[in-house]
């Protein structure tokens, strides 16, 4: 039994489809308690799902309708930092594809490399660098899911990317771009790591959302993706880095996140 067969069972037959799917990062993941007729099943229930060990990230899926729009939310993600292989990290995106979305919108908690954008400030991703040293596409190719080879010129819809915007707009939100930058992780990086960047063409730097971009283009899914802005990186602000720093200021943008994104969610219908 695949895990999307064990979402339908728990859903019944009666469950419509989801359109929109969202994967909620550190600190962001209220979004989900507003879903309603809701089925949340904790990932440790759904075959081949990763799960994660890290503070901000309650690991369950979320299905029912939101802003009138039939969704998944994946309510918080695992990290290749975990030593989860790259491989696994598919299996989350191919299951709410498999439940029939059509649309993923990734979010997370991200540094600033941008001062323009300093913290509390949110960031739609234009596109990206991946630094994580990882491919989730690696190993045997599955033709039925998705080619071989897929281009990534298109990664992130510029369509969704508008939308958003107008939405930040509609709500008084400030919604900036940039291209951001993956990395492993867990250790933050360094001052120098961060000049070398800034100079690559970075915006933002983080430890997730990439793989499951890549594999969402992949099996056929539409991208989006919103960077929370938690700190400015390494080298660039006063203030030292850790986890709990990352999560407080997640807190702060998370308002203005969850309201562009629940606008962006009820036109998408």
């Amino acid at each position: 039994m695949t895990a999307a067969d064990v979402i339908r069972e728990a859903a019944g037959a009666d469950a419509p489809a989801p359109r929109l799917a969202l994967v909620l990062g550190s600190g962001l993941g209220g979004l989900a308690e507003a879903v309603q007729d809701a089925t949340a099943i904790p990932y440790k229930d759904l075959p081949g799902f990763p799960v994660g060990s890290v503070a901000g990230h309650a690991g369950r899926l979320v299905l029912g309708t939101l802003e009138g729009t039939p969704v998944v939310v994946l309510q918080g993600r695992a990290h290749l930092y975990e030593g989860i292989p790259a491989s696994d990290l598919a299996v989350p995106v191919r299951t709410v594809r498999a439940l029939g979305a059509e649309t993923l919108v990734l979010t997370n908690a991200a540094g600033s490399i941008n001062p323009a954008a300093g913290p509390g400030a949110i960031m739609a991703l234009t596109d990206h660098i991946n630094m994580m040293g990882a491919n989730p596409l690696a190993g045997p190719n599955d033709d039925r899911i998705g080619p071989r080879f897929v281009g990534l010129g298109d990664i992130y819809d510029t369509d969704l990317r508008g939308a958003l915007h107008r939405c930040a707009q509609a709500e008084g939100v400030v919604l900036h771009e940039g291209v951001y930058l993956a990395v492993l992780g867990p250790s933050f990086e360094t001052p120098a790591e961060i000049r070398a960047f800034r100079t690559l063409g970075a915006d933002a730097v983080g430890m997730s959302t990439v793989p499951e971009a890549i594999v969402a283009r992949h099996c056929g899914l539409r991208v989006a993706a919103v960077s929370a802005i938690t700190n400015l990186a390494e080298g660039l602000g006063a203030e030292p880095l850790s986890h709990e720093h990352t999560l407080k200021n997640a807190a702060i943008a998370a308002q203005d996140l969850q309201r562009v994104l629940s606008r962006f969610v009820k036109e998408y219908n």
